[in-house]
């Protein structure tokens, strides 16, 4: 597996891939950021798609990209697989609860266990987890910090 670093407008961000398929996306001292992830260089396979999303991220910050396009391949159980796919099928800049959340994915009394899955996304931004808040709209935890998840939605809401 590949490790960069890449500097955005919220801090440094540590961007993985592996055979071709993004993996992870952690914020630099977040609090769901792995103890051990340090940069590692990537293969020429690796580096292709780092380089793409590092593209993507520049567009994303800039407000001129909505939508990633870069293979991801994030592990997880079966669950929290399905929540990130859910996560994904949330508009660019709207923000539901929890509990619709656990609803989009069949599972309406699985609040808790969604927000476990959100807090384990391992790739946070390009699956948006930020666009996940409170039953009364309130920013709950997020794993750059709730400055990083506030930045994210006020930069989509202004796009």
């Amino acid at each position: 597996m590949g490790t960069i670093k890449y500097q955005s407008p919220i801090g440094t961000i540590f961007l993985s891939a592996m055979d071709g398929y993004v993996t992870e996306l952690y914020f630099e001292g977040g609090r769901t950021t792995p103890p051990s992830i340090k940069e590692v260089p990537p293969t020429t396979c690796e580096e292709q798609v780092l380089a793409a999303l590092v593209l993507e991220l520049d567009k994303y910050f800039a407000g001129e990209l909505r939508e990633f396009t870069v293979p991801l391949k994030p592990a997880g159980t079966p669950f929290r697989e399905k929540v990130w796919e859910a996560l994904c099928a949330i508009p660019y800049g709207q923000a539901i609860s929890y509990k619709e959340l656990a609803a989009r994915i069949g599972n309406p009394k699985a609040v808790r266990a969604v927000g476990g899955a959100n807090h384990n996304n391992p790739i946070s931004i390009v699956i948006p987890c930020h666009r996940v808040v409170g039953a009364n709209g309130k920013l709950l935890g997020y794993g750059g910090g709730l400055h990083v998840k506030e930045y994210l939605l006020e930069l989509e809401r202004s796009k």
